[in-house]
């Protein structure tokens, strides 16, 4: 009876022993086909953006397929490794979307003899319009020793669009960076703009066509030089043109989108014709208006000046489409103040005039850093049939708006509480806001619809085809977007002048400090008030243009918990020890654990 129970036994242990086996087995086969992950931050920040999902699970735009070789690889510092498996766990996210329509492989440029190293690095580095290596001082074994480090990627797509990705900044020749310490906040920026990095940039890599957006000139518009930098912001993305409308009715053809920033002339009747012909045939129409000018130098000499009104004519075709700008200047709470140096310091006086705009809901601006709007007027959306008008950007709900063209002064902010300024009657009141900036989509009815129009197409009479193609549209033939922005110098770079070579006359360029991102006086001083007009910009083309594959992850924002350095000095030895005691004693209590139950089950 007793070997009966003992065979039954020895049987039921072994079946368990190999059925638990198999169970394993089967297990590892089928977790090898799936892989599931849990984003448990409260940010999301591992959890790839719907836009991005959408984006590459598109396999109209995947023609061909994308290969990425990244050269970022080998014997690597701790935190670089950290980010190549960061950038790898990225990769490998997408192709669960993209499947074989993306390949990729991690390449290590060190390896090989010292004639094919520099041909590699030579392709890698493109005569400067490739991948900027990052020459870094490393210490070991208490010497320092110089690393080449190449923090990119090349992107082929179907073999003839070859498109390079900077995942971190290089160094300038002769300028190694001396210690991985230096390079820390430009990994955990890079980390916090991963997806975007690589999205956008297989973004420019399958783009076959770019559609073409026009800078509008001839009143007095920005030129070339004040806008180069916004310019070079959607360069890549898309094709940009000045187009000047000489009373051509041509001048708009193969125009996707049309930006007039900052005229300070009238428009005629027919160029105006012409802008709203285009806006019928679905054209998208971006203003930034100056509804008011004034000049600087006498405000900074005098301490004040009046301001004149700016008459384009573009107000009232505008209004027509849904949009009024007024002839006044929002003043509000929320704004950056002027730095003004005294005994040997700066002080920091509000000035409500420089206003930063809040961003709202809309796509556009959706976490967005609020945008600096200097000297901005107010918008007032009207109800148009079949058109929808919303607010993109607004002050905050301490503002208020001036008379029509004001004297301007900059010891306004005197007049009010320094501690406490209340700019209306209820500083808390929601209904305060104004509006800085709004959109108009939809099918618009033409401005010109109850007057002769005769008169601006009269000349291609003679050529039926011709007449055909700009016969007279009352109302649009497709929806169109029209958006306004009562300020045209939040897009407006600073510039710095040189002597061209030949020394008779002077060049151009956008200066090296980024005015878009913050106020270069208040710089100096180290007082930082960062602005978000550049994402803003980008925005604005892209969802004006229907593309918004970035949209979403330009403005996502991911918030970076820096460690307590003080709480971690003070409790240092503390946290040491828990994480050296608690898992010995834990071992130690399983190991007495597991004695106690063997003795007493083998000592009865």
């Amino acid at each position: 009876m007793e070997i009966k129970k003992g065979i039954s036994k020895g049987i039921f242990n072994w079946a368990f022993f190999w059925i638990t086996v198999a169970s394993l087995v089967f297990l590892n086969i089928i977790s090898s086909f799936l892989n599931y992950r849990i984003d448990m931050t409260e940010d999301g920040r591992f959890t790839l953006a719907d836009a991005t999902v959408e984006f590459l699970g598109n396999k109209e735009k995947f023609k061909n397929r994308l290969n990425i070789k990244v050269y970022l690889e080998g014997n690597l510092p701790a935190e670089l490794r950290s980010f190549r498996n960061a950038i790898e766990d990225k990769l490998i996210q997408f192709k669960e979307i993209a499947g074989d329509r993306i390949e990729f492989e991690f390449i290590d440029p060190n390896v090989g003899t010292d004639a094919e190293k520099r041909s590699l690095f030579e392709s890698l580095f493109a005569k400067n319009k490739g991948i900027i290596p990052m020459e870094l001082m490393l210490k070991k074994d208490g010497e320092l020793s110089k690393m080449m480090i190449w923090p990119g990627a090349v992107i082929d797509y179907g073999g003839s669009t070859v498109q390079y990705v900077q995942f971190l900044p290089g160094s300038d020749p002769g300028f190694p960076y001396q210690s991985i310490e230096a390079i820390k906040q430009n990994i955990e920026n890079s980390l916090n703009n991963l997806e975007y990095i690589l999205v956008s940039s297989i973004r420019r890599a399958i783009q076959e066509e770019k559609p073409r957006i026009a800078f509008l000139q001839g009143h007095g518009e920005l030129d070339y030089k004040q806008t180069a930098r916004v310019r070079a912001l959607i360069a890549p993305y898309y094709a940009i043109a000045d187009v000047n409308i000489k009373d051509s009715l041509a001048a708009l053809d193969n125009v996707d989108g049309l930006i007039i920033a900052g005229p300070k002339a009238a428009f005629s009747d027919k160029e105006l014709y012409i802008i709203d012909q285009y806006v019928m045939r679905g054209g998208k129409l971006m203003c930034m208006l100056d509804a008011l000018t004034l000049n600087e130098d006498t405000l900074k000499t005098y301490g004040n000046t009046h301001t004149m009104r700016n008459e384009t004519g573009l107000d009232d075709m505008l209004f027509d489409y849904g949009l009024k700008l007024n002839d006044n200047l929002v003043i509000d709470e929320k704004s950056v103040p002027i730095a003004v140096p005294y005994a040997g310091e700066v002080l920091e006086l509000p000035y409500f005039y420089n206003v930063l705009a809040s961003p709202t809901n809309h796509p556009i601006a959706k976490n967005v850093e609020p945008v600096s709007l200097k000297y901005t007027s107010e918008i007032q959306m009207n109800e148009v049939q079949n058109v929808t008008v919303k607010p993109i950007l607004t002050s905050s709900s301490n503002s208020n708006v001036t008379g029509l063209a004001p004297m301007i002064s900059m010891g306004m902010a005197m007049n009010f509480d320094k501690n406490n300024p209340e700019l209306n009657q209820d500083p808390s009141n929601v209904s305060n806001k104004k509006i800085l900036a709004a959109i108009a989509e939809g099918n618009f009815v033409s401005r010109f619809r109850n007057r002769i129009v005769d008169e601006y197409v009269s000349a291609v009479k003679n050529d039926s085809t011709v007449e055909r193609k700009y016969v007279y549209q009352e109302k649009s033939s497709k929806p169109g977007k029209v958006l306004l922005i009562g300020n045209s110098r939040f897009m407006a770079n600073s510039v710095d002048s040189m002597l061209n070579k030949e020394g008779t006359g002077f060049m151009y360029r956008a200066s090296r400090f980024n005015n878009l991102r913050m106020d270069e006086d208040l710089a100096k001083f180290n007082k930082l008030y960062y602005f978000g007009n550049q994402e803003f910009f980008q925005n604005m083309v892209d969802y004006m243009m229907g593309d918004v594959t970035v949209l979403e992850l330009r403005s996502r924002q991911v918030d970076i918990r820096e460690l307590d350095r003080e709480k971690v000095k003070q409790n240092a030895t503390f946290y040491k020890l828990i994480n050296i005691i608690i898992p010995v004693m834990s071992i130690a209590l399983l190991a007495l654990t597991m004695t106690f139950l063997r003795k007493r089950k083998y000592t009865r």
